[in-house]
């Protein structure tokens, strides 16, 4: 290569860079800040309230306990029998 070839690619080298930081500033806004408002976040804390009586109470029902529909003499309800 010539020494002007390596002249103009540095020429189109600095005014492309120049032209991709000044285009990138006005669309990326450069260094204006604006503010920021956030929410205030509420610390956690280690108090538990106690659920609702209205629906925890002792006449509620206990999803654990077993139901039974009729005698079942089977024990063994898969070996065929």
């Amino acid at each position: 290569m010539k020494s002007k070839d390596w002249e103009i690619i540095g020429i189109v080298v600095i005014v492309s860079g120049v032209l991709t930081f000044a285009i990138a500033s006005l669309l990326f806004g450069g260094g204006h800040t604006k503010p920021l408002r956030v929410e205030v976040v509420a610390p956690i804390s280690s108090d538990f309230p106690l659920p609702n009586t209205k629906y925890f109470n002792n006449d509620s029902l206990n999803p654990t306990q077993e139901i039974k529909i009729g005698e079942d003499s089977n024990t063994s309800p898969f070996n065929g029998q």
